[in-house]
């Protein structure tokens, strides 16, 4: 018995280790894990969005994309959204505001972007989301670190060179500029996202902001339809439909959201800086887009500031 004592007092005395057995450093590693996969799988979606620029209207690509995305998860966020029903409505507003900056506003620009610009150009613009995300950070009170800091400047230097091909000195396009507005979105929904009520289920937080999302975007998505005609459903555009519902929606978006529940949006923003790099390697594979000498040293400083950034 006091064997037995001694061993359960040592195993109480123990840190709690976190995922996969890697002690208290656990949930950070995870989060940045989440982070990542979140960041290549949305890397991808800008290649399907720019593969629908011309086959299916922004609007009513962005409307389906978020049905499905319903669907997707009720399977296994419908019970407990019913059980927090009461929770869901007595912070509406809230999840309001999550769905309009992160779900109906975000997707509707990257899609009216896609019309105009290149995928590689989307992916290196929404990049500079990370930066805004990191200022609200700091206005919030949260202590960025001299290291992170300059990863953060390190990662952002790259991406302005890649944006202007080379040089500080560059001209924004129609395209360009959707894709600002939607990096300054998706960086307010992520900023938002450390304000979520802690009783709040992931789940159902999840699927509520898909919900309400694809409902503000209805009246939008008639009009549409009745102005431009609906979109032929082929083999094609329904796979890219279903990849951005299922994977750059539902998963992606879970992923995201608990890696910020973990690390934080300022420190999951800096792994999204490698989000650039991703699409880049996916435009040369899928969209013949080639990446040159310039371009790969670009590269070279984000992955650099990712690195630093991503440390504490």
């Amino acid at each position: 018995m006091a064997v037995m004592d001694r061993v359960r007092t040592q195993q109480q005395q123990q840190p709690e280790a976190g995922p996969g057995g890697r002690g208290p450093k656990g949930p950070a590693g995870l989060g940045l894990l989440l982070a990542l996969v979140a960041t290549v799988v949305w890397s991808g979606s800008f290649v399907a969005t720019r593969g629908m620029a011309d086959s299916v209207p922004p609007v009513q690509a962005v409307f389906w994309r978020w049905v499905i995305a319903a669907l997707a998860v009720a399977p296994f966020a419908a019970r407990q959204a019913w059980q927090q029903r009461a929770l869901i409505r007595r912070h509406l507003g809230f999840i309001a505001l999550a769905s309009l900056f992160g779900v109906a506003l975000y997707n509707t620009l990257v899609h009216q972007a896609g019309l105009t610009t290149s995928a590689s150009n989307m992916g290196m613009i929404m990049a500079a989301s990370p930066v805004v995300m990191a200022l609200y950070a700091r206005l919030g009170g949260e202590r960025l670190g001299v290291r992170r800091t300059f990863g953060l400047l390190l990662a952002a230097f790259g991406v302005l060179l890649l944006v202007g091909d080379g040089s500080l000195g560059f001209d924004f396009g129609a395209g360009d500029l959707w894709m600002l507005a939607a990096a300054l979105s998706f960086a307010t929904y992520s900023a938002l996202l450390k304000r979520k009520p802690a009783e709040l289920g992931g789940l159902a937080f999840l699927i509520s902001t898909f919900v309400l999302g694809a409902l503000m975007l209805a009246p939008a998505y008639a009009v549409s339809v009745s102005v431009q005609g609906g979109f032929e459903l082929t083999a094609g555009t329904g796979g890219m439909l279903l990849y951005v519902g299922v994977m750059s929606s539902a998963v992606a978006f879970f992923a995201w959201n608990k890696a910020i529940s973990l690390i934080g949006a300022a420190r999951a923003g800096v792994v999204y800086y490698l989000q650039p790099v991703c699409v880049a390697g996916l435009g040369l594979l899928l969209l013949g887009e080639r990446t040159g000498p310039a371009e790969l040293f670009c590269m070279a400083l984000i992955l650099g500031g990712v690195g630093l950034g991503a440390r504490r």
